[in-house]
């Protein structure tokens, strides 16, 4: 049994985090709002679940601004969509055994 589950990732255990990782497989980038609107989510936990997918290197973060106002974007790096990809081949297998 233990084989079945050796290939989840427990960087994605977390709800936020296999949401922000989800949103970002579909999409190239994603605004800081649009993602915190998309899964309900307060600022602080979606900053610090953020920071946390940046130094495993599986997203980039991207500050700019659009006139005087700061934007935020983040994106899925190639590092993290593959090892997305893996937990969800994982999940798969748990799934269908």
């Amino acid at each position: 049994m233990k084989d079945l589950i050796s290939g989840l990732n427990k960087n994605f255990e977390s709800r936020v985090r296999l949401g922000i990782m989800s949103l970002l497989m579909v999409n190239d980038w994603l605004e800081f709002g649009e993602i915190r609107e998309y899964l309900e989510l307060t600022d602080g936990n979606l900053s610090s679940h953020g920071s946390a997918l940046e130094k495993l290197g599986y997203i980039t973060v991207r500050k700019e601004f659009k006139g005087k106002k700061p934007v935020t974007t983040y994106g899925a790096t190639n590092e993290g969509r593959k090892a997305f990809e893996s937990h969800l081949d994982a999940l798969e297998k748990l799934i269908k055994r």
